[in-house]
Formats: structure tokens, sequence, C-alpha cells
């Protein structure tokens, strides 16, 4: 087991990673895929010391306070904040429990488990599972596939382009606001209380969609969802090409809104006649 105790900035190789965990309170924490061995960059650090920790393949960065006092006094310390970028083998499982501190995923394939009070978080081309929990702070996705489970009390998640296997995303009152396009047999489910859900879809769109709210309104740009008015609760149901893809919005008071997009084939069309 190899031990360091960083409290200026620095840069540390590694032999292996085969895991990564960083506990930070505040700051910036990012994390990158490499072909070659895995590092540490400290770019910046003040307030409390990072421990690394590097053990059978195992790397753990953490910014230790004892219990929730230790946490209180540090976050009334301002000054207080790490920046770090490690770089990592594409596929290595990723955990990162934060308190203020922001977070920018890039270009991984493995899991990624993200949890966060009020920092916000940045994928960006991530491949592989993500799972992603956060009180206050923002999610925000670009490029990403795979599957998606995204929990929140009051941060927003947008995510936008690439295509997902599944997502599965909860708010209270966090808005929701996807434009990705389904894999064939995507299994997409979103509730919320209050939070307004935006999803944009291909034209060419083949799913099962289930549209629902207590209270909120509900738009759909699709041709062929049936609209039912009466009672409690309002839905919008019906079939998207074949239906071999599944989408399902639950909301109690929050607006709901499908919208259509041309598909890539279309654009590119209209791009060639207008030349």
């Amino acid at each position: 087991m190899a031990r360091w105790t960083v409290d200026e900035p620095t840069k540390i190789d590694f032999d292996g990673v085969v895991a990564l965990k960083a506990n930070i309170v505040a700051g910036t924490v990012s994390v990158l895929p490499t072909g070659d061995r895995p590092t540490l960059h400290v770019s910046e650090i003040s307030g409390h010391p990072l421990e690394v920790v590097h053990e059978a393949g195992m790397l753990s960065l953490t910014q230790k306070r004892s219990g929730m006092e230790g946490v209180l006094k540090w976050l009334q310390n301002t000054k207080g904040r790490t920046t770090i970028t490690v770089t990592v083998p594409e596929d290595c499982p990723v955990t990162l429990n934060l308190v203020t501190a922001n977070a920018i995923v890039t270009g991984m394939s493995g899991r990624v488990s993200v949890r966060t009070a009020s920092g916000d978080v940045t994928f960006d081309g991530v491949t592989g599972t993500i799972d992603a929990n956060t009180a206050t702070g923002a999610i925000e996705g670009q490029g990403v596939g795979g599957s998606v489970t995204f929990n929140s009390v009051s941060g927003d998640l947008a995510l936008a382009g690439g295509a997902v296997d599944r997502l599965n995303a909860h708010s209270v009152s966090g808005r929701i606001t996807t434009d990705v396009d389904l894999r064939a047999a995507a299994r997409v489910q979103v509730r919320t209380v209050s939070g307004e859900v935006t999803m944009r879809l291909p034209k060419s769109t083949s799913a099962k969609v289930t549209l629902s709210s207590m209270g909120g309104r509900i738009d759909a740009a699709f041709d062929g969802l049936g609209r039912e008015e009466r009672g409690v609760p309002k839905s919008v149901t019906g079939t998207l090409g074949d239906g071999t893809a599944s989408l399902t919005v639950n909301s109690v008071s929050g607006a709901v809104t499908l919208l259509s997009r041309p598909d890539p084939e279309a654009l590119k069309r209209e791009g060639d006649h207008d030349r």
C-alpha cells in the first residue's frame, strides 16, 4: 500500500488503477481516460490536506474531516478548496462523493457513480452506466450512452446528444430536460412531483408512450398519440413506429412536454437541397 498526504500542488503517477473513489468537500474534480499510466494532478489545494491511498489498484482520494461537525466547519471556510485532475483507464469504475465540489467526467465507459449535495456535475461522452444523485446540484450530460439513473430533490437534469439504453429519472422539483436518441429496446421512466419534464426525440422514434399528470399540462408533438382529458390523471398514450422502446412519464403537478426533431437523414437531405 502506498499513501500520500498532499498539502500543495503536485503530480503523482500510479502503476495501475482498477477503481477510483474520491470524497471531496469543496473544489473541482475532473476525471479523464488515459492509455498511459494513471495520474493525479493537484493544481490547487487549500484548507485541509488530501489523503491519497493506492492499494491493490484501488485509488482513494479523501478530504477528511471527522464527523458532520468537521464538514460544517469546512463549509464555513470559503477559502478551503481542492482542484484535482485524475486520469485512469477508460473502463475504470469511478465513485465520487461530493458536498459543494463540482465534477467533470469525460470519456469513461465503465460505471460512474456520483453523489453530491450542491455541486454541479457534467458528464461528457460517458458511455457506461451513470448513477447520479443530487440534492440541489445540476447534472448535465453531453453525448452520453448506456444506462442513466438520476435522483434529485431540486437539482436539474439536462441530457443532450447520444443514445441511451435506459433512463430512470426521479425528481421532486428539479426540471428534467432531454434531447437524446432511444436505442431499439430502450426503457425510459421519468417521475416528478412539481418538476417540469421536456423531452425531445427524433421523428422516427419507435416507442410505446405513456405521459400522465395529475394537474400539470401535457403537450405532445407526435401524431398518433391519443389524449385522455377526462378524470384524473390526464394522459397521452400511443405507439410510435413499431414500439420497440418504451417511454413513461408521470408527474403530480409538473408540466410534461414531448417534442420531435427531424432525423439526421432528413436534415442532410435539406442541406443537400439548399446547395
